[in-house]
Order: C-alpha cells, then sequence, then structure tokens
C-alpha cells in the first residue's frame, strides 16, 4: 500500500494508483458524488430564489440571472491554477482550502445587505468552489479503461439527478426559511465533504514530473486533440448551462410558473441527464467515443431545430421547451464524458492541469455564453434555439479535427 494523492491504493499495471478494499472504493466513489452534488448545489438550487434575491436586493431578474454566469467565469479563473498546483503539491490541501473558501462566500453571501456586496462573496464562493475540479483528477488517478468513462458516466447521470432534485429542493428551502437557506446548506454540505476529505484522501509530495507549473498549459494550449476534445465537451456544456440560467426568465418569467411549478418542470428536464446516462453506458463499450459524440452532436441539433420550429408554429410553451431540452440533454450527456475521458487520457502524469484547463474552458465558454443569451430576453428561446444548432455544427468541425487513431475506446 501507498498513500496517493487519493484514496489508499494499490499499484495498477499503467503506474497510477488505485483504490484498494471494497469499502474504501465505495466511500471514494461517494465522496466523488458528494463533489459533484456541491459543485451542482450553487447554481440550480438557487434558481427558485430568482424573485426573491430581486426583491431583496432591488435589482432586475436578469441582473440575479448574471450572477450565475459570474458565478461560472469565477470557477473558470479558480481552476486554471488550481489544476497544475494539485499536481504538484497534492489534491487534498488544495481542495481543503477551496471548500474553506467556498464556505466564507456562502456565508459572505448570506450576510450580504446589497446586490455589489453579493456579487463580491458570489465571486469568493465561485473561486472556493474551483477546488471541485479535482474530482475529475481523483478520477483519472482512481480509474482506468473503462472504469474511468463508466465513473464519469455515473458522475454526469449523478449531476443530472442533482439537476432534476436541486429546484424541487430550492422551492421548498424557499418557501420555509427564504433565499438564505440554500447557502446555509451549501456550507452545511462543504463542511461534510471537508470531514470526508480529511478522512479518506492522503496527500504525495511534489515530484520532479509533477511540478505546480503553468508552463504544463502550453502543451496542452499546443495540442489540437487535446483542446478539441475540450471544447467539444465545452459546447455541450453550454447548451445544459444556458437553459439552467435562462430557465427562472422564461419560465417564471414569461410563462408565470410559480417556485413549485417550476420546480416539477425541472425534474422532467434533470431525468434526461439519467437517460443520457443509461445511453452513454450502453453505449460505452461497444462503440467508440467519436461515435458516442456525433450521436450527441445530432441530438442537440435536432434538439435546436425543434424547438425553432416549435415556437413558430404554436408559440412559447411549457412543453415546447421541455422537449427539446430533453432531447438536447441527453445529446450533452453523450458528448462530455466521452469527450473530457479522451482529452484528460493525454495528459495521465498531469491530470490535475488537465482536467482544470479541460473544466477551465467548460465553464468559461458556458459562463460567456449563458450571459450572452440571458442578455437576448426577448428573443427567447429563438436565441436558445440558434445556439445548439451553432453548436452542434462547431462541434462536428472540431471532431473533424482530431485524429482517429488519436481516438481510444473509453
Amino acid at each position: 500500500m501507498t498513500k496517493a494523492n487519493s484514496c489508499n491504493s494499490i499499484r495498477g499495471v499503467n503506474g497510477m494508483n488505485r483504490p484498494a478494499g471494497s469499502l474504501r472504493r465505495h466511500l471514494c466513489s461517494t465522496l466523488l458524488i458528494l463533489l459533484c452534488l456541491l459543485g451542482v448545489f450553487p447554481l440550480d438550487v438557487i434558481l427558485p430564489s430568482f424573485p426573491a434575491l430581486s426583491d431583496e436586493f432591488r435589482v432586475d431578474t436578469k441582473q440575479i440571472a448574471y450572477s450565475v454566469s459570474f458565478f461560472a467565469v469565477g470557477v473558470a479563473m479558480a481552476q486554471i491554477v488550481v489544476g497544475p498546483l494539485s499536481d504538484g503539491i497534492g489534491r487534498k490541501r488544495l481542495l481543503l482550502a477551496g471548500l474553506s473558501v467556498s464556505i466564507v462566500g456562502a456565508l459572505g453571501c448570506v450576510f450580504s445587505t446589497h446586490y455589489e456586496t453579493f456579487m463580491a462573496f458570489r465571486l469568493v464562493q465561485a473561486l472556493g468552489c474551483g477546488s471541485l475540479v479535482l474530482g475529475q483528477a481523483l478520477v483519472q488517478d482512481l480509474y482506468s479503461g473503462t472504469q474511468r468513462n463508466a465513473m464519469r458516466i455515473l458522475l454526469t447521470s449523478a449531476s443530472g439527478l442533482f439537476i432534476s432534485l436541486s429546484p424541487l429542493a430550492g422551492a421548498f428551502l424557499q418557501q420555509a426559511f427564504g433565499w438564505k437557506a440554500s447557502f446555509t446548506v451549501f456550507v452545511i454540505i462543504a463542511a461534510i465533504v471537508s470531514l470526508l476529505s480529511c478522512v479518506l484522501l492522503h496527500d504525495t509530495p511534489a515530484s520532479r514530473d509533477r511540478a505546480p507549473s503553468m508552463s504544463s498549459y502550453r502543451a496542452m494550449l499546443r495540442d489540437t486533440d487535446y483542446l478539441a476534445h475540450s471544447m467539444l465537451s465545452s459546447l455541450a456544456f453550454a447548451c445544459h448551462f444556458s437553459f439552467i440560467v435562462i430557465a427562472p426568465l422564461l419560465l417564471m418569467g414569461r410563462l408565470e410558473l410559480t417556485a413549485y411549478q417550476f420546480s416539477l418542470v425541472f425534474i422532467g428536464y434533470g431525468l434526461a441527464y439519467i437517460v443520457g446516462g443509461m445511453a452513454a453506458t450502453y453505449l460505452n463499450s461497444r462503440v467508440s467515443p467519436q461515435a458516442q459524440i456525433k450521436a450527441g452532436l445530432l441530438l442537440i441539433s435536432t434538439a435546436g431545430i425543434t424547438l425553432l420550429i416549435w415556437e413558430w408554429v404554436a408559440g412559447l410553451s411549457v412543453l415546447g421547451v421541455l422537449l427539446p431540452m430533453i432531447v438536447c440533454t441527453t445529446g450533452t450527456t453523450l458528448v462530455r464524458p466521452a469527450a473530457t475521458t479522451q482529452a484528460l487520457a493525454r495528459y495521465p502524469r498531469q491530470a490535475g492541469a488537465a482536467a482544470s484547463l479541460n473544466t477551465t474552458l467548460l465553464f468559461a465558454g458556458a459562463g460567456l455564453t449563458s450571459s450572452v443569451v440571458a442578455g437576448l430576453e426577448s428573443e427567447l428561446p429563438a436565441g436558445l434555439g440558434v445556439l445548439f444548432v451553432v453548436a452542434s455544427l462547431c462541434g462536428g468541425w472540431l471532431l473533424a479535427c482530431t485524429k482517429d487513431d488519436g481516438m481510444q475506446r473509453c
């Protein structure tokens, strides 16, 4: 046994460290799932509280929507630093430091009395949440081959389940305790994750081939295959995230749904992640990652065309938004795990930096795209449909830029 930068482990055939023992393996999986929950929580649970936040800080609801995009950009800023550092000084210390910063940010939001102060502490929370990218590096450390992609599919499916239930939880918290409750619960979950990390994770000392240097990004930024697969993941995620940001504007604003009705719609939407995860699991050992990505892009483009035609023919409706979004999200769930695995597989000795840059591109692209879409409030959901079509076309071009011989079966 060795003390790795992850859970207690045994040395695998490829030199990576793997979890030892069934109990510890399951506990490691639980930790990864909780990290996934913590990443979804500040983005989705808060959605039903948009009107309350708007009233609290006396700003337009669109300004509150921008806070979610702002949060995503803040996460991206932090991740660009976290990855290389984790390769040098270990995952555990950085993860615990990030969790502590995110707790400070969440508590600051609770006690904010002005919109500007609230936004500043949201940025602090986002910078702390940047450490959650280490979950991807831990997957790279702990698993190999089909197990690695299977774990990412599990986490993506779990993310969908959390997405589907988060607005319902947010509606309950908003109705029972007010908007501050979502930040309070975030603090509690972050504290639990910190405790589990202290118990389960072990750091390794820095080594020469894992120096905490930003220079590791240079090779990745010159790597066409790595960039193409990272951007594929980013495009797919941007489609999902843009809907998350504008959903309160569209469903609670223009369609005048209550917070409870809004949360019920999201249950159906989130279930698409589970359906997509089941499809990705089925395809994982049967077809190449390239085929999975192609299928996902086809679904995203189909969703965009359907959204545009439906609004033109029948006008705006809950069903006309929900059904295309379910198709789009199923496509996103096919694209992201396969594309991410292919990108990170190119740098197994720099998993932290590779995961960091990959997720930075993911959140930066999603944050910027969603802010543009939110600015087209009067043109929704047509703007969303155009985004899906353009994203799928760009994704097809990126896929064509990759080398077939570089595509490894997950």
